[in-house]
C-alpha cells in the first residue's frame, strides 16, 4: 500500500504552482520518512487495541473496575474520581431529577464527615470547591472528581475515605435533603431562559419516543420540591454498588499504596444478589424525517441543524482506528470549506460546523448544523447541504487530505512531545469514558504508530462518500431554533424537506483549492547585534536590551515540552485616540486578524502555515497594545517573522472586513431579547457614569466602524517598537532565541517616540445607587452589588482586597446556599487598578427568587457587616491561605503563570525576584486582624451601587 499511495502522491506533481509542488514535496518527504520508520510495523486491521501497558486496570471481586496511572503533571497531585455507571435515564417516575439531588447530597454529610465537614476539610488543605472538588450527573453516569495533594499520607487516607463514603455512605438526613431541595430549585431556575425552553420543545424531538426523552438530568421541580425521603435513598441503594462503580487514581503517587487503598475502602462493600439489571436505553429508529421548529421572545439568534442518528461502532479494533482517522479527516476538511464561506462579503450563515461523534451512549450522530441571519434558516440549510453536495460529486482535492493529514499527525506529534507533561486530569477524563462506552486506551505512544502508519494510506476514496453513508432520510431530525419577533418568518416542514430535493439537482461546480505562489517571508535583514545584558539568577531569567529600544526578557523552562508562549506590550492603547474614533480603535485588531497578513488573506495564511504550529494575535487595549501567541521550538522563526510582518506589512481586506461587520452585526442584532442584556447595559453605562467609551453596543456602534481608520490608528500604534517589552516563556535556551531576537526583532522600527497612556475620564460614581430592571419572562432575578473608591495602591494591599473577598466568598456561599437555600451559587469579586488612577472595586454577585431578593441581600449585608466588625473564625484564613499556598505551587510550574507575572512585574516596574517570594512577603502575614480591617475600608458603604433584575410585571 506504500508504493501504490507514493506513485498516486508523485502523479500529481504536474500542471501545479510551485506553493502546490512545496506542499506535495513536503507531504511525500514526510510520509515516506514516517512509513519507513514504521514498515516493520504489522497493524492487523481485525486485531484488538490493546491497553496501555502503564495503566494498570483491575477488579474487585465485588465487581468494582479501578484504573491506577503514574503521573508527575501536575507534581504532588492526584487527580481521583468516582464514576458510577448510573444517571437520570434510570430514575422511575417519581424519581425524576433525583440522580442529580443524590449528587448534592454526597456533599452534605457521611458517614464520616457530618453535613458541611467534608466541604471545610478539603477547603482546609487548599482544595478549592469547584475547580478542585467537583461533580456532574448526566443521563447515563454520575462522576465525583478530586484534586488532592499527595505530599502528605494522612490527607491521602482521607480522601479515599471520602470517595468510599460517596461510594456506600452518604447520610442523606431529612434535615438537609430539605436545606437542599433549594438549591436545587436555584440550579433549575438559574438555567431557565431562551435557551433552555427552546430545548424543551426540540429534545423530546431529537429523543424520540425514548426514555432519555423523559429524563433531563435537572428533573421536575415538582418532584424536586416534594418527594419523599425515601425515594431518594431507594435510588442510591439500587444504583450505587460496587459492580456499577469504577475508581480512577491519576498522579504522582506510589501505584501499589493507592492500589491497597482501592482495596481497603471498596473490596468489603458487598452486592446485593437481588441488584437488578443496569438497563442500555437506546433510541428508536424511524423511517420518516423528524421535525421541530420552536421559536421564543428571548431567543437572541436563529439555527438550523440536521441530525442523522447512526449506530454506535465499534471502537475495539485497529481498523476501527484507520475508519475513525478518516472521519475526522472528512469533517476536518468539511469544516474548512465553510470557514472559507464565511470570508464573503454576507455569508450564507454566521457559523458552520460538521461533526460525528456520541450522541447518547447507545447512539451516534452525524450532524450539519449552522448560525444564520433572521430569515436565513433556508439560505444557511441550502449552504450546508450544498457543500456536502460537492464533496459527494466531486470529493475532496488532494491537496485538502494533504494538508489535513499534516495537520492531524502535527497535533499528534505535539502530544506525543508532551506525554510527560500531560495534565493527569486529561488522562482520568480519558479512564472514565473506557469505563463507560469502551473508548480504546493505548496510550498516546501507540496512536502516534497508528497515526504515523495509517494516514499516509488513507485515500481520497476512502473519504470523500462517508458523508453519503451518514445521510440518510432514516433517523433524520431537522431542528430550527429562532427568536418570535415581527418580521421572522419561519419556513415550515415541507419548505425545509424541500431544500434537501433542490440542492440535489442543483449545478455544483467543483471546489478549487487556491493556493499562492510566495513564501511567508522574502524581505532580507540584516540581524543587529543585542547592546545589554542582564541575568537575574534567583529565577533563571534573562534581560536584553536592543539598539531600536525594545527589552526582551527571556524564562527558559521545562514545564511543557513542545510550548514556547510570549507576550509583548507598549504604552498608549486606545487612550490615545480621539472619542469619535474610539470603535475604530476597538475593532481595529479584529479588522487585521480577519484580513491575513502581508500578502495573504485570512484563508491562504492558513494553507500556508499547514504543519506549523505558530500563532501571533495583536491587540490594542486600553492602555497599552501588543501581540501575545505562542509556537512550537521548531516553528520559532515563523512566530517572529509573523510578529514583524504584522509589525511592518499590516493587512485589511474590503471582504473581510464585510464579512466581519456584518456578522458582529447579525450576532448582536437581538441581543436586546435577552432580559439580561439591558441588566448588563445598565450595570455599564451606571458604573461609567455613560461615558461615551462605555456605550453598549448597538447599531450607533456599527456605523462608527472605519476600514481605514482602523488601519491607521493600527498602523500608529504599531509605528515604533522603541517602547516595547517582550516576554518569552517555554522551552527554549537564550542562544536559541538570539539569531531570532536580533533578526527579527532588533530591526523593528524606532522612532523614539516615549509614549504615556492618557486617562480617558472612565470614573465610578460617588453615592448610594440602585437600579431596578424589569426585563425577562422568566420567574427568576440577578443582583449584583459594586463597592468602589480611591484605593492606596500597592502589591500588599491588592492581596489583602483579594484575600477578604475570598473569605467572604466562603461565607456567603455557607449562609446564602447552605442554610438558607437561596441560589446555587454567589460570586465575589475584587479589582484594583493602578493606571490611569488607583482605584478599586468589589462586586458580589447571585441569581434567586424575585420573592427572596429583599431577604438575600440583606443577609449579604449582614455578612459584611461581622467581617467589618468581628474577626473571623480561624478556619476561614486557613482555607484561603492553603488554598493560595496550593495554587502557587501548582502554578509556578506553569508557562502562562510566568508569562502573565513577568509581564506585570515588569509594567510596573517591580523587582521580579519578588514572585518567588509570595509566601513570604505576603501570604505568611495574613492574620485576621488584617481581613476585618480590611473589610472596615473598603466596605465603607459611601460608594454602593445595587442592581436588581427582575420579570416584567404580569408575567
Amino acid at each position: 500500500m506504500k508504493n501504490k499511495f507514493s506513485f498516486q502522491f508523485l502523479s500529481s506533481f504536474p500542471g501545479r504552482t510551485r506553493e502546490h509542488t512545496y506542499l506535495f514535496l513536503f507531504s511525500f518527504v514526510f510520509y515516506l520518512f514516517i512509513s519507513l520508520s514504521i514498515s516493520a510495523q504489522d497493524f492487523k486491521l481485525d486485531a484488538n487495541i490493546p491497553v496501555s501497558p502503564d495503566i494498570k486496570i483491575g477488579k474487585l471481586d465485588n465487581g468494582l473496575t479501578y484504573y491506577i496511572k503514574v503521573n508527575k503533571k501536575p507534581e504532588n497531585r492526584a487527580e481521583l474520581r468516582l464514576a458510577i455507571n448510573a444517571g437520570s435515564v434510570l430514575e422511575d417516575d417519581d424519581q425524576q431529577g433525583l440522580a442529580h439531588f443524590l449528587e448534592h447530597m454526597a456533599f452534605n454529610g457521611t458517614k464520616n464527615f457530618q453535613k458541611s465537614e467534608l466541604v471545610d476539610y478539603l477547603e482546609s488543605i487548599g482544595m478549592r470547591f469547584g475547580p478542585d472538588l467537583n461533580a456532574y450527573t448526566g443521563f447515563d453516569e454520575t462522576v465525583y472528581m478530586l484534586q488532592i495533594p499527595t505530599d502528605s499520607i494522612s490527607i491521602m487516607d482521607k480522601a479515599f475515605q471520602i470517595l468510599e463514603d460517596w461510594a456506600h455512605q452518604v447520610t442523606m438526613e431529612d434535615e438537609e435533603i430539605d436545606k437542599e431541595r433549594g438549591v436545587i430549585v436555584e440550579e433549575w431556575r438559574l438555567g431557565r431562559g431562551a435557551h433552555a425552553r427552546l430545548r424543551d420543545k426540540v429534545l423530546p424531538v431529537i429523543l424520540h419516543e425514548s426514555q432519555y426523552a423523559e429524563r433531563l438530568p435537572i428533573g421536575k421541580m415538582n418532584i424536586v420540591e416534594n418527594f419523599e425521603y425515601e425515594t431518594l435513598r431507594r435510588f442510591y441503594k439500587k444504583w450505587y454498588r460496587p459492580d456499577l462503580i469504577a475508581i480512577v487514581a491519576v498522579g504522582d503517587f506510589d501505584p501499589a499504596y493507592i492500589e491497597e487503598k482501592i482495596r481497603a475502602h471498596f473490596g468489603h462493600i458487598l452486592l446485593s444478589e437481588d441488584a437488578p439489571e443496569r438497563t442500555n436505553y437506546t433510541l428508536p429508529d424511524h423511517e420518516e424525517t423528524l421535525f421541530a421548529i420552536a421559536t421564543d421572545p428571548e431567543a437572541t439568534g436563529s439555527s438550523i441543524t440536521v441530525y442523522h442518528k447512526l449506530d454506535v461502532q465499534e471502537e475495539s479494533k485497529i481498523g476501527d482506528y484507520q475508519r475513525m482517522l478518516a472521519e475526522n479527516l472528512y469533517n476536518t476538511m468539511l469544516n474548512r470549506r465553510f470557514h472559507e464561506l464565511l470570508q464573503q462579503a454576507e455569508p450564507p450563515f454566521l457559523y458552520a460546523r460538521s461533526s460525528k461523534g456520541g450522541f447518547v451512549r447507545t447512539k451516534d450522530a452525524y450532524t450539519l448544523g449552522a448560525s444564520v441571519t433572521d430569515n436565513g434558516i433556508l439560505a444557511g440549510l441550502e449552504a450546508l447541504l450544498i457543500e456536502s453536495e460537492r464533496v459527494k460529486k466531486y470529493g475532496f482535492t488532494q491537496s485538502e487530505l494533504d494538508r489535513a493529514k499534516i495537520s492531524m499527525l502535527r497535533r499528534m506529534e505535539q502530544s506525543y512531545a508532551e506525554r510527560d507533561k500531560t495534565e493527569s486530569r486529561r488522562y482520568a477524563a480519558e479512564y472514565i469514558r473506557n469505563y463507560f462506552t469502551g473508548e480504546p486506551i493505548p496510550g498516546i505512544e501507540l496512536e502516534f504508530e497508528y497515526q504515523k502508519y495509517f494516514l499516509p494510506q488513507i485515500t481520497l476514496e476512502e473519504i470523500n462518500h462517508l458523508g453519503v453513508k451518514w445521510m440518510s432520510e432514516k433517523n433524520r431530525v431537522i431542528t430550527v431554533s429562532a427568536p418570535e419577533k415581527e418580521g421572522l418568518i419561519l419556513p415550515g416542514e415541507e419548505e425545509l424537506a424541500n431544500v434537501f430535493t433542490s440542492v440535489a439537482a442543483f449545478n455544483i461546480t467543483p471546489y478549487e483549492d487556491k493556493l499562492k505562489d510566495i513564501p511567508l517571508f522574502e524581505k532580507k535583514l540584516d540581524p543587529v547585534a543585542i547592546t545589554g545584558e542582564k541575568y537575574i539568577e534567583e529565577i533563571d531569567v534573562t534581560e536584553w536590551q536592543l539598539a531600536n529600544g525594545i527589552k526582551v526578557i527571556l524564562k527558559p523552562t521545562d514545564f511543557q515540552n513542545d510550548e514556547i508562549v510570549f507576550t509583548a506590550s507598549s504604552p498608549g492603547g486606545n487612550s490615545l485616540v480621539a472619542d469619535k474614533d474610539y470603535v475604530a480603535a476597538v475593532s481595529a485588531t479584529a479588522i487585521i486578524k480577519q484580513s491575513g497578513v502581508a500578502d495573504f488573506n485570512m484563508i491562504e495564511l492558513g494553507k500556508l502555515l499547514t504543519g506549523k504550529i505558530a500563532r501571533v494575535t495583536p491587540w490594542i487595549g486600553e492602555l497599552e497594545e501588543g501581540f501575545m501567541g505562542s509556537a512550537s521550538p521548531r516553528d520559532l522563526e515563523t512566530m517572529f517573522q509573523l510578529i514583524h510582518l504584522y509589525f511592518y506589512v499590516p493587512r485589511v481586506d474590503s471582504t473581510a472586513f464585510a464579512s466581519y461587520k456584518y456578522r458582529i452585526q447579525e450576532y448582536i442584532k437581538n441581543r436586546h431579547l435577552n432580559p439580561k442584556a439591558a441588566y448588563q447595559d445598565t450595570i455599564q453605562v451606571t458604573m461609567s457614569q455613560y461615558n461615551f467609551r462605555r456605550r453598549p453596543w448597538g447599531e450607533k456602534l456599527f456605523s462608527e466602524m472605519d476600514m481605514d481608520k482602523s488601519l491607521a490608528i493600527y498602523k500608529d500604534r504599531f509605528a515604533d517598537a522603541s517602547d516595547f517589552t517582550f516576554v518569552f516563556v517555554g522551552n527554549f535556551t537564550p542562544d536559541s532565541l538570539k539569531p531570532f531576537v536580533e533578526t527579527y526583532l532588533a530591526t523593528l522600527p524606532d522612532k523614539q517616540r516615549k509614549e504615556k497612556w492618557q486617562d480617558t475620564g472612565i470614573e465610578t460614581p460617588d453615592g448610594l445607587i440602585k437600579k431596578v430592571v424589569k426585563k425577562g419572562i422568566e420567574e427568576q432575578s440577578q443582583v449584583q452589588i459594586h463597592y468602589s473608591g480611591d484605593f492606596d495602591w500597592s502589591v500588599a494591599n491588592d492581596y489583602y482586597l483579594n484575600s477578604m473577598v475570598k473569605v467572604l466568598q466562603i461565607k456567603l456561599r455557607e449562609v446564602l446556599r447552605e442554610d438558607l437555600g437561596g441560589t446555587y451559587s454567589v460570586r465575589t469579586s475584587a479589582f484594583s487598578s493602578r493606571y490611569p488612577r488607583q482605584t478599586y472595586r468589589i462586586i458580589v454577585s447571585f441569581g434567586s427568587d424575585p420573592a427572596r431578593v429583599d431577604e438575600l441581600v440583606r443577609n449579604v449585608n449582614e455578612q459584611i457587616d461581622s467581617l467589618k466588625t468581628v474577626l473571623v473564625d480561624e478556619l476561614y484564613l486557613t482555607k484561603v491561605k492553603e488554598s493560595q499556598l496550593r495554587a502557587r505551587e501548582k502554578n509556578e510550574k506553569e508557562n502562562n503563570f510566568w508569562l502573565n507575572k513577568l509581564e506585570t512585574y515588569y509594567f510596573h516596574e517591580w523587582d521580579p525576584r519578588d514572585i518567588i517570594r509570595y509566601e513570604e512577603l505576603f501570604v505568611n502575614g495574613l492574620n485576621r486582624e488584617i481581613i476585618r480591617a480590611t473589610a472596615e475600608k473598603y466596605f465603607d458603604k459611601k460608594n454602593v451601587a445595587q442592581f436588581l433584575l427582575f420579570p416584567e410585571e404580569g408575567n
